[in-house]
């Protein structure tokens, strides 16, 4: 199976060096990392299988225990090991205990809407009614603005708790001095020296935080402030004589989050998203169950549910509807309302669905065009046609289609353009659109490694696009330059079965920072292949003894690999992809989704 060895030891996979999509086929484990999968499997008597998806993703012979079963006990650190951290539990403790209104003003994404959430369902629990406000993202933009403090203010809070967004928000947390209402902010956003004077500042990323909790999402960290808030009211005598909040009972709305907002599902994510699906699972938020029967999640939730199924349609509503609807559902405690809104998000996120294609070949349209001429280490497309609540969404298939990093930029009627982009591993995209801030070629801007917005002139747009290739050229270079599919194993269908899927789920689960396993299989005949859906390709393999494999292949009917496929009909072909677990009519079935071909006639031996 393998041969051809790279300078890191990793060598080429059935000979694959060119697949259908142009990719090489490598080992995803070094050499030194096959000598600690045969450690870890002889010590502590894993299959060969398990032990190497382990050792891949970096887990030693000592950890792995205690890796495959992650506790939040031994994960959690301190709350109090984070800057601000104190400050802030001790003025919500103190408003708690006053009597003091709370108001909560969250980011209109599914980060922003879960840690809305997560902190109003605890002070609910409390007997507090807190206010949620989030921002319209097409008439308020990104973050806290004056006239929504100012309405808050008016409403009589005396206390504003900013979730996922805040930290560089100086104009409005000025205005909320003025008003004499304090501000606490719990962010994860990347985050220059300067801050904006408020009460507490909780963020992992600012650069005096040295927590080293900086891979968590927003509402990561408002759960460990929920953590620290309790521990704080507990040592007050808040609970004496009635019973305490159950913070494990959040872990759904945690987990969501944290998947949806594609931070690493390593350290304390890995157990948040562990223990989060197993209280999805029990299905105790309402509206989190509405919205999983309306978007037809069948059998146990996993993280592909929570990322393409369900915070889809949370986002929709922020995106093209009423901003405010997810926090809403997340919230509920009536099951009507939750099934309303959870159908309303649903059509929402079709009508989104259908402005996205519209929208994406326009995109793909000038992006071809821009790669064909000047070839930009950076993608930056634009419209005064888009809808600004979906450019993330353009940004997003750009990246993947053309493997570097790319913008989607609505521009209203004076020229000025909403733009929101996506970054590919290896080049840190939050980082450089700071820095256009501070060259003053964008209004605004910040992110994420991975992702970030910004508001930019149309004037500025081609200095903006050379000041992007200028400082990310290398970068893209340097990450691109290996066009490759790392396989932990080889299968046949045969051993493809629901027994290795329930071992391999031990060591998961799997998203940002821990990828799920890649398998390939070895010369399967194609029985069967046709065009399903929206361009998707169906497929059934069937290993040397017969054994089938159903497979789909999403979104490929008009892709070099789901070409392969439906022109191999009778034919062996080397496949590649990830398992996963099909329920659909009740009856549990292994299913491959196919990431890559190859012609075993063309390989290099």
């Amino acid at each position: 199976m393998l041969e051809n060895s790279d300078e890191e030891g990793r060598r080429l996979v059935l000979g694959v060096a060119r697949s259908a999509n142009d990719n090489s086929w490598r080992e995803r484990l070094s050499a030194a990392e096959s000598r600690s999968a045969m450690a870890i499997a002889q010590l502590h008597g894993l299959p060969d299988v398990l032990a190497r998806v382990l050792a891949a993703r970096g887990v030693s012979q000592d950890d792995a225990p205690e890796f495959l079963e992650p506790s939040l006990k031994s994960l959690m650190p301190d709350p109090s090991s984070l800057k601000d951290m104190d400050a802030a539990v001790t003025r919500l403790a103190d408003a708690l205990q006053a009597g003091k209104k709370v108001a909560i003003f969250g980011d209109y994404d599914v980060d922003g809407a879960t840690s809305s959430a997560v902190l109003a369902k605890y002070l609910q629990w409390l007997g507090q009614d807190p206010v949620i406000h989030i921002p319209d993202r097409i008439i308020e933009g990104y973050g806290p603005n004056g006239p929504a403090i100012e309405h808050l203010r008016q409403s009589g809070a005396e206390l504003l708790v900013t979730l996922d967004c805040g930290s560089t928000s100086f104009e409005a947390f000025e205005t909320a001095r003025k008003l004499n209402l304090d501000v606490v902010v719990i962010d994860h956003h990347q985050v220059g020296e300067d801050l904006p004077d408020v009460i507490a500042l909780v963020n992992p990323n600012r650069q005096d935080d040295l927590s080293g909790q900086g891979h968590l999402a927003a509402v990561g960290v408002t759960f460990l402030f929920l953590v620290g808030l309790n521990r704080e009211l507990r040592r007050r005598g808040a609970f004496d004589g009635r019973q305490q909040p159950d913070l494990m009972a959040l872990l759904d709305l945690v987990a969501l989050g944290t998947v949806c907002d594609v931070v690493p599902l390593q350290g304390l994510n890995r157990a948040y998203v562990t223990r989060g699906l197993t209280v999805m699972h029990q299905r105790r938020n309402y509206g989190l169950t509405a919205l999983a029967d309306v978007a037809r999640v069948n059998g146990k939730p996993v993280p592909y549910h929570l990322g393409f199924l369900i915070g889809p349609r949370i986002n929709a509503g922020g995106r093209i509807g009423d901003a405010a609807l997810g926090a809403r559902l997340l919230t509920t405690e009536d099951p009507h309302e939750a099934r309303s809104i959870a159908e309303r998000l649903d059509l929402l996120n079709s009508e989104r669905q259908a402005m996205e294609a519209q929208m994406l070949e326009e995109a793909g349209a000038q992006a071809s065009l821009m790669i064909d001429s000047r070839d930009p280490a950076v993608l930056l497309t634009g419209s005064d046609d888009w809808h600004p609540g979906i450019v993330g969404l353009i940004a997003a298939r750009l990246k993947e289609a053309h493997r570097r990093p790319a913008f989607a930029i609505a521009y209203d009627a004076s020229g000025k353009g909403t733009g929101s982009g996506r970054s590919i591993p290896g080049v840190d995209l939050g980082r450089t659109v700071r820095e256009a801030v501070e060259n003053g070629l964008l209004e605004k801007g910040g992110g994420h490694t991975m992702a970030a917005g910004l508001t930019v002139h149309r004037a500025n747009t081609d200095d903006l696009e050379s000041f992007f290739n200028e400082s990310l050229k290398k970068d893209v270079e340097e990450a691109t330059k290996n066009r490759e599919i790392k396989i932990d194993a080889a299968l046949t269908a045969t051993g493809a079965s629901l027994d290795l899927l329930e071992l391999l789920e031990k060591a998961g689960p799997y998203g940002a920072g821990h990828s799920e396993p890649v398998f390939a299989f070895p010369a399967h005949r194609v029985s069967f292949a046709d065009v399903v859906g929206k361009g998707h390709v169906r497929a059934t393999l069937n290993s040397g003894d017969g054994s089938p494999l159903k497979a789909i292949c999403f979104k490929a009917d008009d892709k070099p690999h789901g070409k392969m496929l439906l022109e191999g009909r009778g034919r062996n072909l080397h496949v590649a992809g990830t398992l996963s677990i099909d329920t659909w009519q009740g009856t549990p079935k292994v299913q491959l989704r196919i990431l890559d071909v190859a012609d075993p006639q063309k390989v290099r031996h």
